[in-house]
């Protein structure tokens, strides 16, 4: 097969990963650098040019689109989806999971555990926002962040208030959730495949750290999920139409909570903490899956 990764950065683990995993099976892979495509728009041939050329046409193609390139970035992958090119993950489906607050209201419609959130334009009484959610400590997160950038937690009503006013004074769109006590610091990334969760693990935070992402120096290990857990990471990855993504859960008192689906989930953090080639995993799906125009919505959406 031909197999383009779409992304900025060929040297990124994740990146030289996959372009590792196909060319071990056989396959003709490239790294396209998603921002020097452009889009030819004409009436019924949609095609894209590379660094002034005229793409070829691939079986299929791999979005790894950082926050920071969303617009532009889904913007390529449907023109990819109208020449007839498979997406492992759709470009509507991408769009969709990078809104955190569309994200929630279409998991919540679908009866996803989740953290109690509360989202408002411009409260005529923050306070009653905060005690939406069950009152402090709560968690405050920008809607564009990522990697923890911009989370905050307010440990008290007072300093809650304080970020909540700071970030509306800025004109960020914010969400305000109840923060899961229980959890210890500690989420669960559950690495989906299809209809499957093919890897899993436990990131926790380091001392003093409630953000338990490997970024901002937490650590992780291999985890066992429940059938629960397990059923809900794949529940969540259909509802956002995603065939690979990342599902990070929370351990409530109540059951599993979904924080976040993430399109574009890193591979060095899972890989190294589970032993598993997720790189090759992917892959295999693509060769069982690629079909001209399989996409559901065919760059339509």
């Amino acid at each position: 097969m031909k197999i383009a990764i779409l992304s900025r950065n060929k040297n990124l683990y994740s990146t030289s990963r996959l372009l590792q995993a196909g060319k071990e099976r056989g396959h003709e892979i490239e790294v396209i650098n998603t921002l020097h495509c452009d889009i030819d728009i004409a009436s019924s041939h949609p095609a894209l040019r590379y660094k002034g050329k005229d793409l070829e046409r691939y079986d299929a193609v791999i979005p790894r689109i950082g926050a920071s390139v969303t617009f532009y970035g889904t913007a390529v992958v449907r023109q990819f989806e109208m020449m007839g090119t498979y997406s492992i993950n759709e470009s509507v489906a991408i769009s969709r999971s990078r809104d955190k607050l569309r994200s929630l209201q279409l998991l919540s419609r679908k009866g996803i555990g989740l953290p109690r959130t509360g989202f408002a334009n411009r409260p005529d009484n923050i306070r009653e926002l905060i005690d939406t959610v069950g009152g402090a400590p709560v968690v405050i997160k920008l809607l564009e962040g990522t990697q923890g950038i911009g989370v905050v937690l307010g440990e008290t009503i007072k300093a809650a208030e304080s970020v909540i006013e700071a970030f509306m004074g800025l004109n960020a769109n914010i969400l305000v959730q109840q923060y899961i006590k229980e959890a210890g610091g500690a989420d669960i990334r559950c690495l989906v495949v299809g209809d499957r969760v093919v890897a899993a693990m436990k990131r926790q935070a380091q001392k003093g750290e409630f953000r338990s992402n490997l970024h901002r120096g937490g650590s992780a290990e291999i985890v066992k999920l429940t059938p629960v857990e397990r059923a809900t990471a794949v529940a969540a990855a259909n509802i956002m139409g995603l065939n690979m993504c990342g599902v990070d859960l929370l351990r409530s008192n109540t059951g599993p909570v979904v924080m976040e689906v993430n399109s574009s989930p890193g591979l060095q953090g899972i890989e190294t903490a589970t032993g598993k080639d997720v790189a090759q995993m992917i892959i295999a799906f693509i060769e069982k899956n690629a079909r001209p125009n399989r996409n559901r919505t065919q760059g339509k959406g």
